[in-house]
């Protein structure tokens, strides 16, 4: 007798997403905006007045579509005007247009705690009729705004449902398998309120799934200001290892060296910076320094700079754990580390949001390396920002963790 396997209600859900056709999911990319924002479609405010706002400012009126307005919690943009579109308190804004414009809230960051139903219902409180995300005006006019972050049109994705599959299988804990779940049904329906809310633990930390040692070589790819360095020094009462920190920015790299400065002695000299980036190959990127945590490589970035194999950076040292926060280059730089991790499969901490596709390719991509890997997703910021693919080595799982 052949045994069955059995499938669970998140594999049958997933497979259901899966199984829509492609001419479906076209046609849904096209009418979604337009079906949440009749008969407003060409009168659109838009709440939030930082850089998403003035992304989708720009690029309404690449297509001649001049918003009314912005509107904005902050009182300090009040009066004022932004890419010469007039901001306005929420009282203002929703007294003036209210039932004429559809409001189209483009806030969707790292950090604040922010879900677009927080602002969705401040507006519905004010009057308003109709509140969309952003992300349904991105679909309708993508030519000028996607891709951006982990937001694609569906179409391009479902041709990829084997591999979407495949890495559902991964996943070594039910709440991870709900969280790929989730964040899959995101990518494909903009399910914003389905989206589970971050973890309590530290990024890049998880006390749940394994232990820190004294003597672990922690490789930082994207090391930032010191973020990461300062989080991991917190939970080191003596330090015997190595602390690799590699980040390409200059002024992110001053920031960085300022918080290895401020450590103690005994583990100030532990900590190794490096001015690179890491990609695939030896090669000269061009590279968007802002200082800030999205920096990253770009075909219109002003500086040049080295990148660098991880393999050919850490020669003969075999890395214990490899962080890896670069801004969608997550791939290129797995594919030069893949000796380092098959030969010494270091705990890997690899953000996963930067592309749509990276939630699949890149679990996929480390279980090519090894088989030695038991695979956990964590979201640690709202609304799919901060996802994090942990893949632990067997030997280094807490006896807590759930077993594959």
């Amino acid at each position: 007798m052949v045994e069955l396997k059995a499938i669970t209600l998140p594999e049958a859900c997933l497979h259901g997403l899966l199984s829509e056709d492609i001419t479906s999911a076209i046609k849904r990319e096209r009418a979604t905006f337009d079906e949440q924002a009749s008969p407003f479609d060409d009168r659109l405010v838009l709440f939030g007045a930082g850089s998403l706002g003035r992304k989708t400012s720009a690029g309404l009126r690449q297509v001649g579509i001049e918003p009314l307005a912005f509107t904005d919690n902050n009182p300090s943009l009040w009066g004022h005007e932004v890419e010469g579109v007039p901001v306005l308190s929420p009282q203002t804004a929703t007294q003036q247009f209210a039932n004429h414009a559809v409001f189209v809230v483009t806030i969707w960051r790292a950090g604040g705690g922010h879900r677009f139903e927080h602002t969705r219902q401040q507006l519905l409180n004010l009057g308003c009729s109709k509140v969309v995300s952003f992300a349904s005006l991105f679909w309708k006019y993508s030519d000028f705004f996607l891709p951006y972050y982990a937001i694609g049109l569906p179409h391009t994705l479902l041709p990829q449902a084997e591999q979407i599959a495949r890495a559902f299988a991964l996943w070594a804990d039910e709440g991870s398998r709900c969280e790929y779940l989730a964040q899959v049904r995101w990518r494909l329906r903009l399910d914003f309120d389905g989206l589970p809310p971050p973890v309590a633990h530290t990024q890049y930390f998880p006390d749940d799934l394994f232990n820190l040692s004294a003597n672990e070589i922690f490789v930082d790819c994207g090391a930032y200001d010191g973020d990461s360095l300062h989080a991991f020094f917190e939970r080191q009462r003596e330090f015997r290892g190595q602390f690799i920190a590699i980040e390409p920015d200059p002024v992110s790299l001053l920031a960085l060296k300022q918080c290895v400065a401020a450590l103690p002695d005994n583990w100030r000299h532990r900590v190794m910076i490096l001015p690179q980036a890491v990609g695939a190959r030896r090669e000269t990127i061009r590279f968007a320094a802002t200082g800030l945590a999205s920096s990253g490589i770009s075909s219109t970035g002003t500086l040049e700079v080295e990148s660098l194999p991880l393999d050919e950076v850490l020669g003969d040292t075999w890395p214990t754990f490899i962080k890896m926060d670069i801004e969608g280059a997550e791939v290129d730089a797995l594919i030069g580390a893949h000796r380092s991790i098959e030969k010494a499969t270091p705990v890997l901490a690899v953000c996963v949001y930067h592309q749509p596709d990276h939630l699949w390719r890149i679990p996929l991509l480390i279980q090519s390396f090894s088989d030695q890997y038991r695979f956990f997703l964590r979201p640690h910021n709202e609304e799919g920002w901060d996802l994090v693919c942990y893949a632990v080595p067997v030997c280094r799982l807490r006896a807590a963790s759930p077993p594959r």
